[in-house]
């Protein structure tokens, strides 16, 4: 007993030393290939919510909204492309804003970019003067984002479309669209198409639970097992996750998991090789408070959906708003995210998932941040 209890503290002793050298090694940067801004200058101060997508023929395309600054009706729904092979995003161009027929102005909001296999590029968007108040529309492009149709109404009002993050085609064929309502509280459902904009499903609204969970924005996980899994941001001070075993139609009650949310948006995706990413703000608001810094912004990984390893961090500093992550795979294999850059910039970064490095998150804590202290902030937008 005492050899098998020596035996036991050593393997320990070993372990931690094992974790502190491969911590002390860490640059959290490992799979890192490009990091740069989509552009260095823009006709309008203060841009967010940026979208990405490959096109058909390779390209990457990105949407965002930029303006005066968020909820102002000036702001507008821009575009850019990134060729295939280029190193260099082009220009944005603007291609949607929210004047009305009676020249009512109102802001745009959230784009969101899906390419139909074989198909058209979907951009959906918002317009409205506040999320509780806004309506989804749509638009499409035929040439790989270089052109667009004009704004096309989903069939009510009561359908917005995907609320952030990215659509996903299901094994049925049908396109599932995560959405969110924040008129009432906050409650997730989902949207769903058969035929891709022909005719559109309404879902039921998603259980809270028994904590009551405030929750948007979900993106869409896939399991091995046929289940797939929706994730994403809360007012409750960590990410949320529920469950559906039939293509989205019904879903588990929604609960918590043991990553912090500072009320920022998150986006996931699973990879090619059935684990998950994902890009969020690890960020554990002080006290109660139900919202924290916008940074840093990192990418955590899993093979289950509910426990996570500590990958990258993208961002860290003390100015904040490194927020608002949208992130795909690529048929290459290569991951790339953007996400909003102090309000001024919207970077890109792709990454190689197999050069990813790992280390384990215990009780909710980043690796080497356990005696940080996390500062209340002033109140974020949207």
């Amino acid at each position: 007993m005492k050899t098998l209890k020596t035996s036991l503290l050593v393997l320990t002793v070993i372990l931690f030393a094992s974790c502190k050298s491969a911590l002390e090694k860490k640059t959290w940067k490992e799979g890192i290939l490009v990091d740069q801004f989509i552009y260095d200058k823009a006709p309008y101060p203060s841009c967010h919510a940026v979208t990405i997508v490959e096109a058909t023929n390779g390209d990457l395309v990105s949407s965002w909204f930029g303006g005066t600054h968020e909820r102002h009706p000036d702001v507008c729904i821009y575009v850019a492309i990134k060729p295939k092979g280029s190193d260099k995003w082009n220009e944005g161009v603007k291609v949607a804003d929210g004047v009305m027929p009676d020249g009512t102005r109102f802001p745009t909001w959230n784009p969101v970019l899906y390419q139909i296999p074989g198909g058209d590029l979907m951009l959906f968007y918002k317009i409205g003067p506040k999320p509780s108040e806004w309506w989804g529309v749509y638009r499409t492009s035929s040439d790989g984002g270089k052109t667009w149709s004009d704004k096309i109404d989903m069939p009510s009002k009561d359908f917005l479309g995907p609320i952030k993050n990215k659509p996903v085609l299901l094994s049925n064929g049908t396109l599932l669209l995560p959405s969110s309502t924040e008129g009432n509280g906050w409650h997730l459902r989902m949207e769903s198409t058969p035929d891709f904009g022909k005719t559109w499903v309404m879902g039921d609204t998603i259980s809270r639970g028994k904590q009551k969970i405030n929750a948007i924005q979900p993106s869409i996980l896939f399991h091995k097992d046929g289940s797939i899994q929706a994730i994403g941001r809360t007012k409750n001070r960590a990410i949320f996750s529920t469950f559906s075993k039939d293509n989205g139609k019904t879903w588990t009650d929604v609960e918590l998991i043991g990553l912090p949310n500072n009320n920022s948006g998150t986006d996931a995706v699973t990879l090619k090789n059935g684990k998950h990413l994902l890009v969020y703000n690890h960020v554990l608001p002080p006290g109660t408070e139900a919202k924290g810094p916008r940074t840093p912004l990192n990418v955590s990984i899993s093979d289950d959906g509910i426990n996570w390893k500590a990958a990258l961090v993208l961002e860290d500093s003390n100015i904040s708003q490194y927020s608002y992550p949208s992130m795909i795979q690529s048929k290459d294999g290569m991951v790339h995210i953007v996400y909003t850059w102090r309000r001024q910039k919207l970077k890109y970064v792709k990454v190689d998932p197999k050069k990813l490095k790992a280390l384990p998150i215990n009780n909710g804590i980043w690796p080497g941040e356990e005696n940080k202290v996390v500062k209340a902030v002033k109140a974020e937008e949207e």
